[in-house]
């Protein structure tokens, strides 16, 4: 992708337009398998011994994992608007939250340290649960938008369910990180903890029982997501089949 291309504000026709989301919802429909893949299979080192040659190979993977993740997520989202501040504003958030997380979460050289690893956490996830949202409500408006049944509306059904499990598992972990101690378990803060909670969260999504006694407050807010994953599922399948092929 050319640099002209990635920061090009103009319109594109409506079949580019179409053809453009349906390769970016793909692209970030393939990244969130593989993220929620990876850490419901490769959580139990990080849960054992989080400094463990492994560990530090599985943090290296979702480094490269969450730096790709993000810029998919500004790249979906150019499609949805072309207000230029908006896209601007976010893709500064993105690039922040992605060096400073390489920086500082980086296994094998401490290359940035924070004194306060509390609200460093705090403020990561606390600007990337907006982004999360926003990128969230986009995609529902585009998707119930008029239109025929075409393959960007199936991709993009696909990517807000996942988003809305890693989404929530964020909002877990945002809680975890404020009030330690809250998913009922101790668990290191970071990516041991962050694994933990979008396995929590999809968990609950799908019905089953994970096995954590959060507080009152988390477990009132995984029910409202599985309400909500519900419903989701139940009128994103009948829009889909009413719209014309």
């Amino acid at each position: 992708m050319s640099l002209f291309r990635l920061f090009s504000f103009n319109k594109l026709t409506k079949l580019e337009l179409q053809r453009e989301k349906a390769k970016d919802y793909r692209n970030v429909v393939i990244l969130q398998i593989l993220i929620v893949g990876c850490g419901l299979l490769l959580s139990e080192p990080l849960l054992t011994d989080s400094k463990s040659n492994v560990s530090k190979f599985i943090v290296l993977i979702f480094s490269g994992f969450g730096a790709t993740y993000a810029f998919l997520l500004w790249d979906l989202l150019r499609n949805f608007t072309s207000n230029r501040y908006l896209i601007m504003g976010i893709f500064c958030f993105l690039s922040l939250i992605v060096v400073v997380g390489i920086l500082v979460e980086f296994p094998y050289y401490q290359l940035l340290e924070v004194p306060n690893r509390q609200a460093y956490l705090l403020t990561i996830h606390g600007l990337l649960f907006p982004i999360e949202i926003t990128v969230i409500a986009f995609a529902i408006r585009d998707i119930f938008a008029q239109g025929y049944l075409t393959p960007d509306k199936l991709w993009g059904a696909a990517c807000v369910c996942l988003i809305i499990g890693i989404s929530f598992g964020s909002l877990y972990d945002l809680l975890g990180i404020a009030m330690p101690g809250s998913m009922g378990v101790a668990i290191e803060r970071g990516l041991p903890n962050y694994a933990e909670c979008v396995t929590y969260s999809f968990c609950f999504l799908s019905g089953m029982d994970s096995g954590l006694q959060p507080i009152r407050f988390i477990r009132n807010l995984s029910v409202l997501e599985a309400v909500w994953g519900t419903l989701y599922g139940m009128i994103i399948i009948g829009k889909l089949l009413g719209l014309p092929r």
